[in-house]
């Protein structure tokens, strides 16, 4: 079968369904095409079943604490994983079917199951059918990367996507990689039980952040009894009898870590080395990622690439930012660009870290004159309430400008509260409108307005 519409979309991850929403409901006609899970990373192996597998770790945390409440409970907290499991699966079929149906019911969309490949700037095979359009979105997201190290090929292992098919919990998990996934995993897994290390290569936990922000999360961990070994810098695996021995030859501590489990999380890559890319002469630059422009668009007209495989940013937001920018460019007249974003994202461990623009390391090395506010979690009032009073609150503002450059909130409700600072940054408004912003008592949020009342003298 050959068919002609007037736009593909390859992925129905974050960014494709709603594109073809706005397409389609400006007329035009669109192939949707999905090779396997419909809803992408985030709704089958990312945000959603990740999020709900850590709501349920954190019932199991707060009821071990209950005392600390006041509430006596009989006997020990124990974790049902099976139960767990099967109220994340059904969160993820309940999200992902809404997808598909949105898409299959949608006027003037027809989708496509099965493997996509270009044939040539404008055509698409899957399998013995090819499809033609002037304008082809690619959205095909990402996978975990396996890492080369020794003995990695010689023991079982487990990657963001097998992991969230365990029914079991592990006597011991390794995990290695001491950034935003394995440390959501590593805690995740304490609190249902496991014994839990991480091994991670560099000098400290979330090497992006500001050295204060890993050394609260690496005290958080500890509280915990999640074992941190950073500084491995020889990382090898060995099966030995029922367990997998990691060797890490750490400057101090036990030279291997023996585990049940182990989790490999060490990064991603993106999936577009088997899209037939040069028959349609995209260019990807070493990594794999599509090269785009500010308005996504790559070096061959017509063809656009959203979401991680374009490098650009490597969350659910920014890849849906992406398909607002490519619709607003092509149906509302606009000149929408990715460098108008303001970095942001959260790291949802508990307590969670909502982080904004640049940190304090990267506005210095910026070459601004800069002032720093900073209060711990511990003079919050809602945090001291809530018994969670663990990290703290930074903002980072240009003592020139006047514009705040960032933030960081490692803190009950931080992934929260800090959207007043990233819509203050969005506005271009100087710090102290948010400063002189009456918030609501008792949050979070109404220290943020305090803490710009006394920033530090400038550095």
């Amino acid at each position: 079968m050959n068919a002609t519409f007037d736009a593909i979309i390859i992925g129905a991850g974050q960014a494709g369904p709603s594109l073809a929403g706005r397409l389609t409901a400006a007329g035009m006609t669109v192939a949707m095409i999905e090779r396997h899970l419909f809803g992408g990373t985030c709704i089958n192996t990312g945000c959603t079943p990740t999020k709900t597998l850590v709501a349920s770790a954190a019932v199991a945390h707060q009821a071990r604490r209950a005392a600390d409440y006041g509430v006596r409970l009989e006997g020990a907290v124990t974790v049902d994983m099976r139960a767990v499991k099967a109220r994340k699966d059904a969160v993820v079929a309940n999200s992902r079917n809404g997808i598909e149906n949105w898409l299959r019911g949608m006027e003037r969309c027809t989708v496509f199951k099965g493997h996509a490949r270009f044939e040539s700037p404008h055509e698409v095979r899957i399998g013995a059918a090819v499809l033609s359009a002037k304008k082809i979105f690619i959205n095909v997201g990402g996978r975990a990367i396996v890492p080369g190290l020794p003995g990695v090929d010689r023991i079982a292992h487990l990657n963001n996507t097998s992991i969230l098919e365990l029914d079991t919990v592990p006597q011991h998990l390794v995990v290695v990689g001491g950034s935003y996934i394995g440390l959501e995993f590593a805690q995740m897994y304490r609190r249902f039980g496991s014994a839990v290390t991480v091994i991670e290569k560099g000098p400290r936990l979330v090497w992006r952040e500001d050295a204060d922000v890993s050394t609260a999360i690496e005290e958080i961990f500890a509280k915990e009894d999640i074992a941190v070994r950073t500084g491995a810098e020889c990382i090898r695996f060995e099966k030995r009898g029922a367990q997998i021995v990691a060797g890490v030859e750490c400057a101090s501590g036990d030279p291997e870590v023996a585990g049940s489990h182990v989790l490999l999380a060490v990064g991603r890559r993106p999936n577009t080395d088997d899209l037939g890319l040069d028959r349609a002469g995209v260019a990807v630059d070493e990594r794999g990622y599509i090269i785009v422009n500010d308005g996504l668009r790559t070096n061959v007209p017509g063809i656009w690439a959203l979401g991680d495989c374009n490098g650009r940013g490597a969350f659910t937001h920014t890849s849906y930012n992406d398909y607002e920018i490519v619709a607003g460019n092509l149906l509302d007249g606009e000149t929408r660009r990715v460098s108008d974003r303001v970095p942001c994202y959260g790291l949802f461990v508990d307590p969670p870290l909502g982080r904004v623009g640049m940190t304090e390391t990267e506005a210095r090395q910026s070459g601004r004159r800069i002032r720093v506010g900073k209060r711990p979690m511990t003079r919050v009032g809602r945090a001291v309430e809530k018994g969670e009073s663990q990290g703290f609150m930074k903002t980072i503002v240009d003592a020139d400008t006047r514009q705040i450059l960032g933030a960081a909130i490692l803190g009950v409700g931080g992934d929260e509260a800090v959207h007043c600072i990233l819509d203050t940054m969005a506005a271009k408004a100087p710090y102290t409108t948010l400063q002189h912003t009456m918030h609501i008592h008792p949050t979070v949020s109404e220290l943020i307005p305090t803490i710009l009342g006394e920033l530090g003298a400038v550095m």
